[in-house]
C-alpha cells in the first residue's frame, strides 16, 4: 500500500483502540489552531499519530480507562521520538449535528458521554466529523523525531522524515469483521 508522510494526531488510547478493532471511527471538529479554524479531511489515507498531553481517564469509559495507562507504558514528556505503528483509510466522512444521533453510537466508541456530548457543543454551529477509518497496524513501525512543526493543538501534520516507501502492514479487521462492524454502524445512524 502506497503511504503518504501525513498524519493525523490523536490520543494514544484512542489509537490503541482503534489498533486493536475495539472502535472504528475518531470524533473530530478542529483543533485551536487549525489554519481554518474548522476541521478539513486533508487526506483520505494517513498514519495516527499518537498524542499524550490531554488524555484523561475520567473521559474514557470505565472499561476503557486502561487503555491510558497502557499508552503510556514507556513513554516519557521528554522522548525525543514518537513510534508511528498505525496507519488509516479514509472509509466515510459522517457529519453530526444533533445530541440523538451521537447518542446512537454510543456503543461504538471508547469515550464517556459527557465527553462526546462536550465534542459535540463545541462550535456549536459546525458539524462533529465521524471519520470511519480502516486501519492498518505497521508490520514493522516507524521511529520519528518530533519536530516542532508537530506540537500544538492542531489535526493534521507532515512528516517530515524519511520514511521507507514500502511499508507491510496488516488490517486490524478482516473484511468481514469490517464490513459487519460498519454495517452496525450505519444501521444505528439509520444509513444503511
Amino acid at each position: 500500500m502506497d503511504t503518504k508522510p501525513i498524519a493525523l494526531k490523536e490520543w494514544a488510547s484512542a489509537v490503541e483502540a482503534l489498533a486493536n478493532g475495539t472502535q472504528l471511527f475518531i470524533m473530530r471538529k478542529g483543533g485551536i489552531v487549525e489554519e481554518t479554524r474548522d476541521f478539513q479531511v486533508e487526506s483520505d489515507a494517513f498514519f495516527l499519530y499518537p498524542t499524550y498531553e490531554h488524555q484523561r481517564k475520567e473521559l474514557l469509559k470505565e472499561s476503557y480507562q486502561g487503555f491510558i495507562d497502557d499508552s503510556l507504558t514507556g513513554w516519557k514528556p521528554e522522548n525525543p521520538n514518537v513510534t508511528l505503528s498505525v496507519y488509516a483509510q479514509l472509509v466515510e466522512d459522517i457529519e453530526i449535528s444533533d445530541q440523538e444521533h451521537l447518542n446512537k453510537l454510543y456503543p461504538f466508541h471508547i469515550w464517556t458521554e459527557n465527553f462526546a456530548e462536550e465534542r459535540l457543543k463545541w462550535k456549536r454551529k459546525n458539524p462533529l466529523h465521524i471519520m470511519l477509518l480502516r486501519v492498518y497496524k505497521l508490520n514493522n513501525p516507524v521511529d520519528v523525531t518530533i519536530e516542532q512543526a508537530y506540537l500544538g493543538c492542531k489535526s493534521w501534520i507532515e512528516i517530515q522524515a524519511d520514511l521507507p516507501n514500502d511499508r507491510a502492514m496488516t488490517p486490524v479487521l478482516s473484511d468481514e469483521q469490517f464490513a459487519a462492524q460498519v454495517a452496525k454502524i450505519k444501521k444505528s445512524l439509520g444509513s444503511q
